[in-house]
């Protein structure tokens, strides 16, 4: 049976004058689909011009089987359960969104529970069309979650940038055991100004594009990957040795040596000299790691280039 509110809950307020025709000429005006359903059968009882256009008369069926698709029974996300307080009385509206299965559309609805002329509790609903603003919103938070990656990245080679590698290597100290080691790498691309100067910037972008792609695919998923600046990168090993983080120095510097770099018809040899240190990850200091790293770079440099020197 249908819950009935007692007739002094249920009659018209004082002071009503538009007539029934005049209150649906209003309904059937709105940019927006308004319904009333019977909260215990769930038949649709009244459904507005707009509700009809999209989705057709109700003609004795069920809400559900009117509004949406693929349902064989009430709707698991119906707002019944809501809009009565625990004495069954109609309480406060409920406002929510939601994804109409039938067509597709993004729906803001207000429902709310409300007695109907013969006394039954009826819920009634205005749902607006909100795609347009909900396809806004979902390009803003793309956009927001695309410029905090590129605040993080390299916008070139995609690695991470100086003040991302900085966070993470925070981030991974902090959860090493103090006596695992943390190795660090500097790399700097030699005499890198020679490619720009004779092959032109283009070629020199794809130059440190590619050298990340090697780089990139000797790394274990854990190691810290970055374009420090110019023709410059870091890499963090956490829970390396100084002599496991040289021997893969050494294979990164062959990496870049052993096969030449093309661009257009041009075919050109790459290198790199690397400075390598460790230390215990409770000691680490990351800016006396990254000037001892420095430091051997140079000599790297001073003696030779196209080589891995450790730091002491």
């Amino acid at each position: 049976m249908s819950r009935k509110l007692p007739a002094s809950q249920a009659v018209e307020p004082e002071g009503v004058t538009a007539s029934a025709e005049d209150l649906l000429s209003i309904l059937d005006s709105l940019d927006a689909a308004v319904y009333a359903s019977d909260m215990q059968t769930h038949e649709l009882l009244f459904l507005n011009a707009y509700g009809r256009q999209t989705w057709g008369a109700p003609r004795g069926r069920k809400c559900w089987e009117v509004l949406q698709e693929g349902q064989s029974g009430p709707c698991d996300f119906c707002t019944n359960d809501r809009l009565l307080d625990a004495q069954g009385r109609p309480g406060a509206p409920v406002v929510w969104e939601f994804q109409n299965t039938q067509n597709g559309r993004w729906y803001q609805c207000r429902d709310q529970a409300i007695a109907w002329h013969d006394g039954r509790l009826v819920r009634v609903e205005i749902a607006t069309d909100i795609t347009e603003r909900k396809a806004l919103e979902d390009a803003l938070k793309a956009s927001h979650r695309h410029a905090e990656w590129l605040a993080y990245r390299d916008e070139l080679t995609q690695l991470l940038n100086r003040r991302a590698f900085f966070a993470a290597c925070q981030e991974r100290l902090a959860t090493l055991d103090p006596e695992a080691p943390f190795a660090l790498l500097l790399i700097d691309l030699d005499r890198f100004k020679l490619v720009n100067d004779t092959h032109g910037h283009a070629a020199g972008d794809r130059v440190l594009r590619e050298v990340a792609k090697r780089f990139q695919a000797r790394l274990r998923d854990g190691d810290i990957l970055c374009r420090f600046g110019g023709e410059e990168f870091a890499l963090a090993l956490p829970g390396t040795s100084q002599a496991a983080a040289s021997e893969l120095a050494e294979r990164l510097r062959r990496a870049l040596s052993a096969q030449p770099m093309n661009y257009g018809e041009a075919s050109f040899r790459v290198t790199a000299s690397f400075g390598v240190v460790a230390a215990a990850s409770g000691e680490a200091d990351l800016g006396m790691l990254l000037q001892r790293a420095d430091q051997a770079m140079y000599r790297a440099k001073r003696e030779g280039r196209d080589r891995v020197c450790d730091s002491p």
